[in-house]
C-alpha cells in the first residue's frame, strides 16, 4: 500500500506540472498570435522610412558621409536580445554564440547592452557589459522595453558621442540569430531614386536627416524586439512541448 501510495503522489505531482507546463504553453501561443499582427505594421513603417532615406541620400550625396566625418570617432557598441524568462531552450545560448563568432573579426573591443533578465544574468561578470534593460514577456510590454532602451542608447551616446550599434536578435520568420547594422543607418537603401527633383523640405537637409535617424532606430529597435519575442514563444512552444510529451511517457509509465 506504501508503494502504490507513493505512485499516485507522483502521479499527482505529474499532473499538477503538466497543467502548470499546459498553461504556459497556451499563453505562449496566444502571444505569438498577438505578435504576428503587429510585427507586419512595424515592419512596414521600418521599409517606408527606409525608402524615403533612399530618395532623400539620392538626391543629396555624401551628406550623411559628410555628417559622420564631423563627429569623432565611433565607439562601437553591440546590442543583445535575449529572453526574459525560461523554458526556451538554448535561445540565449544562441545569441552569445552568435556574439562571440563576431568578435572573432572584431579587431577593436566592443560594448555590450543585454536585454532580457536571462541574458543579462548570463553576462552579468562579463567586462565587456556596459548597459542591461528588462526585457518584455508580452506585447503590451515591449513599448516600455523600446523606451528605457532608447534612454539607455541616448545616455551612451552622450558619453560617446558616435556608436556604431550592430544588434544580434532572434530572427522568428529564419528561426536563426541575425547581425543586424543599426548605426550609422541607411548603409544599404542607396538606390536611384524615382523621382526627378529633390523632396520639398521643410528643414535644412541636415538636420532633416538627423531627425529621421532618429525615427528610423526607433522604429527598427521596434521591430526587432518584436521579432525576437515572437522568436522566444516559439522557442518556448516547443520546448514545452517536449517537456509535455516526456511527462505524459511518465505518466503512463507510472500508470
Amino acid at each position: 500500500m506504501s508503494r502504490r501510495h507513493d505512485i499516485d503522489t507522483r502521479l499527482e505531482g505529474l499532473s499538477d506540472i503538466g497543467k502548470i507546463m499546459r498553461s504556459m504553453k497556451n499563453l505562449s501561443y496566444m502571444e505569438t498570435r498577438k505578435l504576428a499582427r503587429f510585427i507586419d505594421a512595424q515592419r512596414h513603417v521600418v521599409t517606408s522610412i527606409e525608402n524615403a532615406a533612399g530618395d532623400f541620400l539620392d538626391h543629396y550625396p555624401g551628406l550623411l558621409q559628410a555628417m559622420n566625418e564631423d563627429r569623432p570617432a565611433a565607439a562601437s557598441c553591440w546590442l543583445l536580445i535575449g529572453a526574459e524568462r525560461g523554458f526556451c531552450g538554448d535561445f540565449n545560448e544562441a545569441v552569445l554564440h552568435a556574439l562571440e563568432q563576431q568578435q572573432d573579426t572584431e579587431r577593436e573591443p566592443v560594448a555590450l547592452i543585454a536585454v532580457g533578465s536571462r541574458l543579462a544574468t548570463t553576462l552579468e561578470h562579463d567586462p565587456r557589459l556596459l548597459a542591461t534593460v528588462p526585457g518584455a514577456s508580452t506585447a503590451e510590454e515591449v513599448s516600455a522595453v523600446l523606451l528605457r532602451l532608447i534612454d539607455t542608447l541616448d545616455e551612451i551616446a552622450t558619453q560617446r558621442r558616435r556608436l556604431r550599434l550592430r544588434v544580434l536578435h532572434w530572427e522568428d520568420e529564419a528561426d536563426t540569430v541575425s547581425n543586424v547594422s543599426l548605426l550609422p543607418p541607411f548603409q544599404e537603401t542607396a538606390t536611384a531614386s524615382a523621382h526627378p527633383f529633390p523632396p520639398l523640405l521643410n528643414l535644412p537637409p541636415s538636420e532633416f536627416l538627423e531627425r529621421l535617424i532618429d525615427h528610423y532606430v526607433f522604429a527598427a529597435l521596434h521591430a526587432l524586439l518584436y521579432s525576437s519575442l515572437i522568436a522566444e514563444h516559439q522557442h518556448r512552444l516547443r520546448h514545452l512541448d517536449a517537456a509535455l510529451r516526456r511527462l505524459d511517457e511518465r505518466t503512463r509509465g507510472l500508470e
